[in-house]
């Protein structure tokens, strides 16, 4: 099922901490690691915003 890049993004930007934007994207392991390392420390939050804004849409196939 292709999934949405903006809701990605604001799930990200709004509960990135939290690995929300990962269970969306269907990668429950990394959502799990995000939720207990609080988004990577806050860097992979950051990260993954700016990946998401190049990423096309929908950027599953």
């Amino acid at each position: 099922m292709a999934k949405n890049k903006w809701v990605s993004f604001f799930l990200c930007f709004f509960f990135g901490f939290l690995g929300v934007h990962k269970f969306y994207e269907g990668k429950v392991l990394l959502g799990v690691v995000y939720l207990f390392t609080v988004g990577l420390f806050g860097i992979g939050v950051i990260v993954d915003l700016i990946l998401l804004l190049f990423k096309p849409n929908p950027y599953f196939p």
